[in-house]
């Protein structure tokens, strides 16, 4: 194997795969990357045996082959660089020489057998999505899904398809995001996949061409995206996705609108006077207010208010503000709509956007 290639352009497809490269591997190998030069391109791969991502870039290619390469020592060393081209070559399948400028050296790597192959993606449901939509649907169903919840499934953002049109929904049991667009699919095809929040991470990551569509691909196990010069494929999370419909209450004939960046502010300074033990916000609506307060022993008491087009009793609920600023976060417009029934049950906050956010409230401190 030997071809030369643009220092940046090989810093491009290294940003573009070096997340996918795991800090802790299963197996020696999935701490390399796998370098191929084939037809005029060089191809680089990564996986972390759920989520597997390759990415090329047209190179002059002088000797076609292929290596694997230690990620870390190798990414470290292009960023380092200061020559505008680089060669590479590699003599044998477990050594690579690095030629920049003046710059020489060899890195030792493994066979290309060693390295997992990566998953086929022909035979799949396939759907195009534009990108900006695309990118915009797990944006904002991703921030309120679980981190590292011991139910696997909420790790991740469930994504149905079903007679033309796409639900994305993402919860981690004190929050909820699901929101809908329209897809391009036939009406008996339907499905139901979950995928892992970090290859929804990269997912958003590469979705950055505005006039792009990326193509979607469906297996009962696996999902691929195609987009530009990167293809990305994860395996699904196993297990059954909590029926969320259930705890989405219906939109209020008479919501309470708020204008959203006014509450954001106070949300914000309320919240300084929450603490670890208690992290709740009182929202007291009264005939045309909304009241927010705050109180911890070590800190003190924290009381704002704001106009709403409240006009029933007054009414209290608690909920966590950093919750409530996620949401407000990803929602739409100068003005949310926040439907409510009691102070035990989710709040409802929408906005003009096809997008349901629910928010469990808190226990309401004496």
């Amino acid at each position: 194997m030997k071809f030369i290639i643009p220092r940046l352009d090989l810093l491009n497809l290294i940003g573009k795969i070096q997340a996918i490269v795991p800090a802790k591997p299963a197996l020696p190998i999935l701490s390399n990357v796998l370098l191929e030069a084939v037809d005029d391109q060089l191809i680089l791969s990564a996986t972390d045996l759920t989520v597997s991502m390759r990415a090329y870039a047209n190179v002059k290619i002088e000797e076609e082959g292929s290596i694997t390469l230690p990620a870390k020592k190798f990414f470290q060393l292009v960023r380092e660089l200061t020559a505008s081209q680089v060669e590479i070559h590699a003599a044998t399948p477990e050594s690579a020489h690095i030629n920049a400028g003046t710059s020489h050296f060899k890195m030792s790597g493994m066979h290309k057998n060693e390295f997992p192959a990566l998953p086929d993606l022909s035979g799949g449901i396939s759907l195009d999505l534009d990108n900006t939509m695309l990118k915009e649907m797990l944006v904002r169903s991703s921030f309120a899904a679980a981190r590292d919840d011991n139910r696997q499934v909420l790790n991740g953002i469930l994504l149905q398809h079903r007679q033309k049109l796409a639900t994305f929904i993402g919860t981690d049991g004190k929050r909820l995001a699901k929101l809908f667009a329209d897809v391009e699919l036939g009406d008996e095809q339907s499905g139901a996949y979950v995928l892992p929040l970090k290859a929804v991470e990269e997912m958003i990551k590469l979705l950055d061409g505005k006039d792009q569509k990326s193509k979607l691909t469906f297996f009962p196990d696996k999902i691929g995206i195609e987009t530009g010069t990167v293809t990305l494929i994860t395996k699904l999370l196993n297990g059954q996705y909590p029926d969320v419909d259930r705890v989405i209450p219906k939109k209020a004939t008479d919501p309470i609108a708020l204008h959203r960046e006014e509450l954001m502010s106070l949300l914000r300074q309320v919240s300084l006077f929450t603490s670890d033990h208690s992290s709740a916000v009182r929202f007291t609506f009264t005939s045309g207010e909304l009241h927010l307060t705050a109180m911890s022993g070590g800190i003190g008491e924290g009381k704002v208010s704001m106009t709403a087009n409240y006009g029933g009793p007054k009414f209290d609920i608690a909920f966590n503000p950093h919750y409530f600023l996620d949401i407000l976060r990803h929602s739409k417009d100068e003005t949310i709509q926040l439907s409510l029934s009691d102070a035990y049950n989710p709040g409802l906050i929408t906005d003009s956007t096809n997008a349901h956010f629910v928010i469990m409230p808190m226990r309401l401190e004496v």
